[in-house]
């Protein structure tokens, strides 16, 4: 893989190379943050809270809305996030900090708002176990949002947090066919291997929501009806949806990988998602950012809502907060062992 970037909107100039770009190789750049829980005030996302072990990923997924995160750090959104890793080692020590603070209340944590906590990498660096652990400790309501089906290994953790406090799994399915997601988001397990993930966890006790996210317009929409029913019959519980949403240069990144893998249907992708985007590739309106407008976005949505009651899910958004009644600290302010609930 080359190294290719679209502009950076922090840079004032841009270098051209004459030749051909240098191999992206993979980085790993550890992240010394100070806090690891991030705030967000979104009135459309449905959570507070999340946790993010990694900052940029592996799985390479051309249409990811977190990609512009990495201009902040001075990189790009194209290669750099997919092969430049931020690498948070001490999410666990920090998260537990975070949560001995007497400020926290025990409010629903997400794994993760932005990067897939389960990305490859986390076969061997273990942050994401090491959060959960840390919030089965403390009782406190997790949420896992991924793609991948590492996610497997850590079922032993999410049991116990099951056991104590709630606990829910989204895994996102946006595509049926195998040859498309590997064209869009070539680094992620198959649909297939994805539902054998959701069978495990169900299995487990886990609830999980099935999360077609994003529906493509004029690509993933007609595989709602199948991708529901594979779900439901592996034992998912409800399901969620988005429509594509891409901002910044995540359109020019999206727009090339379909142009280059997909030549023959990036045309008719590109015109419905303006369909559904007002004329545009991406709005940023709350309250239709994820659901997009107009006649087509209204046939996804009810399209989901038909397919989703004919299997019997639940429908709605996939992290729903509640107030807390399990949080509780594991030792007091002496650092004593507590011996009563």
């Amino acid at each position: 893989m080359p190294r290719q970037n679209p502009k950076n909107r922090f840079f004032a100039r841009e270098v051209e190379l004459e030749v051909p770009a240098p191999p992206a190789d993979l980085v790993l750049i550890d992240d010394h943050s100070r806090s690891i829980v991030a705030e967000n005030d979104s009135p459309d996302v449905g959570f507070r809270f999340s946790v993010n072990p990694y900052r940029g990923c592996l799985h390479g997924c051309a249409y990811c809305y977190a990609r512009p995160s990495h201009e902040y750090l001075g990189l790009g959104t194209g290669s750099d996030f997919e092969r430049k890793i931020l690498v948070k080692r001490e999410a666990p020590t920090l998260l537990r900090a975070a949560l001995e603070k007497r400020s926290w209340q025990g409010e629903l944590v997400v794994l993760s708002g932005n990067t897939d906590p389960y990305q490859p990498l986390e076969a061997e660096c273990r942050l994401t176990r090491g959060c959960l652990e840390v919030l089965a400790d403390y009782r406190n309501p997790t949420h896992v949002i991924t793609k991948g089906t590492l996610v497997e290994r850590d079922i032993d953790v999410l049991r116990e947090l099951a056991a104590h406090a709630r606990i829910g799994v989204s895994v996102s399915i946006p595509f049926w066919d195998a040859r498309i997601a590997r064209a869009i988001e070539p680094l992620t397990p198959t649909p297939a291997r994805r539902f054998e993930t959701i069978r495990r966890l169900a299995a487990a006790d886990i609830p999980v929501t099935v999360n077609v996210a994003p529906v493509i317009p004029g690509l993933g929409d007609r595989d709602i009806p199948k991708i529901l029913q594979a779900a439901a019959d592996a034992g998912a519980r409800r399901a969620a949806f988005i429509v594509l949403r891409l901002p910044g240069s995540v359109k020019q990144v999206f727009e090339q990988r379909l142009r280059e893998q997909l030549p023959l249907r990036a045309d008719k992708i590109l015109a419905r998602t303006r369909e559904v985007r007002g004329g545009r590739l991406n709005d940023p309106r709350f309250g239709s950012r994820m659901s997009g407008s107009g006649h087509y976005a209204d046939a996804i949505a009810e399209l989901f809502q038909k397919a989703a009651a004919r299997v019997g899910l639940a429908t709605g958004a996939s992290v729903e907060p509640e107030p807390s009644t399990t949080f509780r600290r594991p030792t007091d302010r002496g650092g004593q062992l507590r011996l009563f609930d």
